[in-house]
């Protein structure tokens, strides 16, 4: 079983089509902002920028008249018109204020603990992206009053035969909570951690200790983000679920695992097309959830 992000709209499939390129900078610096998740609103359209900030894309004429946004790390969300876009063929982001809390350093750390451990084993299913960029994240609690640190995150994978190449690129991504809404809300880090799913490893482990990244009190969101990038592209061969007829879809990866699990502090949430979702997927006896096999290892710094 593997799960697909979309949400239903309609377009004509006989619209007349453009090709819809251009290039992301920032506005102060002039440099070019690679990564960029772009989405036209409430359509499964979508693209990101490559390592040199440009995009390429094509799409129904009609389109242009939609809003499109444009959205990446350490940036402020934009909206614009697919027509404005498209004319000036350049976008300029600004560099978003992130106020940290105080980190305290210190070499003296222990009593590790690791949340949502998996083994490959366990993975049963896993998650996909098409048509339009997302962002997976998987909310873990704070548990204890104790101060901890965010020591190494492990992600896990699943293969598809499609994918050709030996590797793919995705960036991790960590985010605080909306006291209000217990959504994901803001970046923890500026910092672009870009990470890869290679060829018959069936995951990678990254250790931030370095980072020094305090556990948030209310819990913390790490996030799998997909890069629709030509390097992660790929063609997929299948039968339309309403015409019963073949069709090719573009797919992009990693496809990231997914464990079914009990524990109900661990909520997942979808970001797309300007705007977080629940995501919620049930076993048959309604009593698991479908998460991604992500693990998160803290550390707690001990008194001296």
């Amino acid at each position: 079983m593997r799960l697909f992000l979309f949400l239903l709209v309609g377009l004509s499939c006989t619209a007349q089509e453009i090709d819809f390129e251009g290039y992301v900078q920032d506005v102060s610096t002039k440099e070019p902002i690679p990564y960029v998740n772009i989405s036209f609103l409430n359509t499964l359209v979508g693209t990101s920028t490559d390592e040199d900030g440009a995009f390429s894309i094509t799409i129904p004429k009609e389109l242009l008249s939609k809003k499109v946004h444009i959205s990446s790390l350490g940036y402020q969300d934009t909206v614009l018109l697919g027509k404005t876009v498209y004319q000036n063929k350049k976008v300029e982001l600004t560099e978003t204020t992130m106020k940290l809390d105080e980190v305290i350093l210190s070499g003296n750390f222990g009593d590790s603990k690791t949340y949502n451990p998996v083994s490959s084993y366990a993975i049963k299913s896993g998650f996909d992206a098409s048509s339009t960029p997302w962002i997976l994240a998987l909310y873990f609690p704070n548990i204890g009053a104790a101060k901890k640190y965010l020591e190494s995150v492990t992600v896990f994978f699943r293969e598809r035969q499609e994918f050709t190449r030996d590797r793919a690129k995705f960036r991790l991504r960590f985010f605080s909570v909306d006291p209000v809404t217990k959504t994901p809300k803001e970046d923890l880090l500026r910092k672009s951690i870009l990470l890869e799913a290679v060829k018959g490893k069936d995951y990678t482990t990254i250790n931030i200790s370095d980072l020094k990244l305090k556990m948030p009190t209310e819990g913390v969101f790490v996030g799998l983000e997909w890069l629709f990038i030509p390097y992660n592209w790929y063609k997929k061969d299948e039968k339309d679920n309403l015409t019963n007829k073949p069709r090719i879809e573009d797919r992009f990866a990693p496809t990231f695992g997914g464990v079914y699990s009990k524990n109900s502090n661990f909520k997942l949430y979808v970001y797309g097309m300007g705007e977080w979702r629940p995501f919620t997927v049930q076993s048959k006896g309604n009593n698991q959830s479908l998460i991604p096999a992500l693990s998160l290892k803290v550390n707690q710094k001990l008194k001296k």
